[in-house]
């Protein structure tokens, strides 16, 4: 399921995606072609003078992060806007939540809290037969997994995705409003086709809840 126009995110939220998945060793022509976004747009920002806004969030982020967890991760926007305003910080409430939510920030919330990841307890969890060493001697023999996510301003965006360790190309990957089961079986199809696997083949797929030696016939 792919988002809609409305539902992208913005491009601070945009660059902070990508500038996350390059710092795992991704590269940025795949990751905006997942995005759907101009690889030229992106570094043109990089180099662009910043603006007095964002210079602004550079400068109320980590009093923002400071101020929450001094509260242990109790206060919420209007807690830390009234904390920034004894600082002689003035600030808008609204760009607080608004950075709050690009932090993945939020204070204690009356009733359920929203969780990301919702294990399933009774699930077997497979050994880490990869031990960290992400090395491949072909194409195809070792398959790493991952997601990630940021909030908008018309929700989560989830970004999943499957990369070849041996060739370090992304082989699948998907964008969900969502982060169901079937976002990476998804995924996981996706680089089946494009690799196209046959049947009787053999690797490792591995993701940080563990590994799965897959064989399919």
């Amino acid at each position: 399921m792919f988002l809609c126009p409305g539902d992208r995110p913005s491009p601070d939220e945009a660059e902070q995606v990508i500038d996350h998945l390059r710092d795992k060793g991704l590269g940025v022509d795949p990751v905006c072609r997942v995005l759907e976004l101009s690889p030229s747009t992106y570094f043109a920002r990089k180099k662009r003078p910043k603006s007095d806004r964002r210079l602004r969030d550079e400068q109320l982020r980590p009093l923002i992060e400071e101020i929450h967890a001094e509260s242990g991760g109790t206060h919420g926007a209007r807690r830390i806007t009234r904390a920034l305003r004894r600082k002689g910080v003035e600030v808008a409430r609204c760009t607080v939540e608004r950075l709050m939510a690009e932090l993945g920030l939020e204070g204690v919330i009356r009733g359920q809290r929203r969780r990301t990841t919702v294990p399933e307890p009774s699930a077997p969890r497979q050994p880490d037969l990869v031990d960290r060493d992400f090395t491949a001697s072909r194409p195809d023999q070792l398959w790493v997994a991952d997601m990630t996510y940021v909030r908008t301003w018309s929700g989560w965006v989830y970004v999943a995705f499957v990369l070849d360790v041996y060739s370090r190309m992304i082989v699948g990957w998907q964008v969900a409003s969502h982060m169901r089961t079937e976002l990476l079986l998804d995924v996981l199809e996706m680089a089946l086709w494009r690799r196209r696997i046959k049947k009787d083949s053999s690797f490792i797929h591995y993701s940080d809840r563990g590994w799965v030696w897959c064989r399919f016939g």
